[in-house]
């Protein structure tokens, strides 16, 4: 990851209105995001959504599309508003390609993987983990951003830990109770 001490000096003079400052810290963040939208789409193929769609459109959530200069506290607090962005994003290309298809088959998820070194499913099932994931954030907002951090951005659990300043320890069993809540969730709700 990047030098966080260059991006939190950044960050603070975007938050005291340097847009060009904000501009910096997406331009230096740019690679690393890059890095987790392809991380996080590998096996996708045949999809208009690649990783640098996937980049782009998270920018455009990031930068607030032209509402005024979205404001980060510190790295951690980016990281975790660019995984909400990709999330975001994944999920409306979700519900945009299930709408495509004319009566297509929805089952029920009934699995959401450990590791997900295999990419995101693009598919009913991303929707279904989108309510599953609501669900857990009106129950527990800091396991909904563990997910979020794990699954949509694809950072590590030591990498979680870093940004949250927790340990490695904490944020592993901060994602097993957030998985198993959503297993159950999933498991649970009626196919869409």
């Amino acid at each position: 990851m990047t030098d966080s001490g260059e991006i939190t000096v950044l960050l603070d003079a975007a938050h005291g209105g340097d847009r060009g400052a904000m501009d910096r810290v997406l331009a230096t963040l740019y690679q690393e995001l890059h890095s987790m939208a392809r991380r996080q789409l590998a096996g996708q193929h045949g999809h208009t959504l690649d990783a640098t769609a996937l980049v782009h459109e998270a920018y455009l959530k990031l930068i607030g599309r032209g509402t005024g200069a979205a404001q980060f506290d510190d790295r951690a607090h980016f990281f975790a508003y660019a995984a909400s962005a990709m999330r975001s994003v994944v999920v409306d290309y979700a519900r945009q390609r299930l709408a495509q298809k004319r009566g297509g088959d929805l089952h029920r998820v009934t699995d959401l993987p450990e590791d997900i070194e295999g990419g995101l499913r693009l598919d009913e099932d991303m929707l279904g983990l989108d309510t599953a994931l609501n669900r857990l954030a009106s129950v527990d907002e800091r396991l909904a951003q563990v997910v979020e951090m794990r699954y949509f951005a694809g950072l590590s659990e030591l990498e979680i830990a870093a940004l949250l300043k927790r340990s490695e320890r904490s944020v592993r069993r901060d994602w097993q109770k957030a998985r198993m809540f959503l297993l159950a969730s999933l498991q649970e709700s009626p196919a869409a």
